[in-house]
């Protein structure tokens, strides 16, 4: 069982997402980092697809009832447990009684804990991620409240040939971004392949699409990201049905403001619709806060395929390096 202690709201329980619903107006939902939450779950040699815990605000504060091993991931909240430091991205083995505490990320956005075996949350069509919105999923269909008792998975009782635990090589000292040629050093880059409405936006739009450095504002949350910049318009204004959407796909409503859909977006809308980040980019638009700038570089099919291919060898290379480094107890 694990408690928790002390948690802002909004902090939820997610999987990688519940897929195969839209159709009838139900969203995927799902951690906004899954590259984070997959990889602390490889780790801990569970299915990358298990439930664990999203942290979006801090300060949070966790007490473990039971020996368990962990994974922290995602965001650089400064973990300790029991007032010890633990560096970022760790696999540790934690006692009965431990407190584990996060603070503010010194850097991005969002932190992860995994559990050997998996939170045991009901599975809800098909996934244990939270939706909150519709009131189902996760922990009681809502965020993480102060009292709140999460039970475990059993799994497998782990060993490290470490005593002090394993580290994860963090996605971005691994994974390779997108270019852009007006890029600052602390800009995020998101790759995006054309949508259905691109050739809609007159010369000057597409011009700043491409060039221009967006910030990401305060209306901004898991169902997706409004940006600042230059005001985005059409040559010709018209109305337009709903259209299935994703996550990833940046809509542009009148106010001429992109909208980035996210895990908690609808599952149609009637904005037209610019351009869609690709899939392996999500996490990297998961950890930037607001105020954060964002840079869009346009890439084909084939490019895209192969930021897939280099992810998922990423949470391969996770799963076989860490494998290396522990062991049940039963085979001690």
């Amino acid at each position: 069982m694990i408690e928790i202690i002390q948690t802002p709201p909004l902090n939820t329980v997610q999987d990688l997402g519940r897929f195969g619903y839209r159709r009838y107006g139900i969203g995927c939902a799902g951690a906004m980092d899954r590259v984070a939450l997959a990889a602390g779950n490889l780790a801990l040699g569970n299915d990358a697809n298990l439930a664990g815990m999203e942290f979006q605000l801090f300060p949070v504060k966790i007490r473990f009832d039971c020996d368990i091993a962990i994974a922290i991931t995602g965001a650089d909240c400064a973990p300790t447990l029991d007032g010890r430091s633990l560096p970022p991205w760790w696999v540790v083995n934690v006692k009965a009684g431990q407190v584990l505490t996060l603070t503010s990320p010194m850097s991005g956005m969002r932190s992860y804990l995994a559990v050997a075996g998996g939170i045991d949350v009901p599975m809800v069509l098909g996934s244990r991620s939270t939706q909150s919105r519709d009131g189902f999923g996760g922990f009681s269909g809502r965020p993480l409240r102060a009292g709140d008792q999460l039970p475990t998975v059993p799994g497998a009782a782990l060993q490290f040939r470490d005593s002090f635990g394993l580290g994860i090589q963090p996605p971005d000292a691994v994974l390779k971004g997108g270019y852009h040629s007006w890029a600052g050093q602390c800009d995020v880059i998101l790759r995006v392949i054309p949508a259905s409405e691109y050739e809609q936006f007159d010369d000057a739009s597409l011009h700043a699409f491409k060039t221009a450095s967006w910030t990401v504002t305060v209306q901004s949350n898991r169902m997706g990201y409004r940006l600042a910049g230059p005001s985005l318009q059409r040559t010709t204004p018209t109305e337009m049905r709903s259209q299935g959407i994703v996550a990833g796909v940046i809509q542009v409503p009148p106010s001429g403001e992109p909208i980035i859909q996210l895990s908690d977006g609808n599952s149609a809308g009637g904005y037209p619709k610019i351009a869609i980040v690709i899939q392996s980019d999500l996490w990297r638009l998961a950890q930037a806060a607001p105020g954060r700038s964002l840079r869009f570089s346009q890439v084909s099919l084939d490019e895209a395929r192969t930021a897939r291919a280099e992810q998922s060898k990423y949470l391969q290379d996770v799963a076989r390096l860490s494998s290396y480094c522990r062991f049940s107890k039963a085979h001690s």
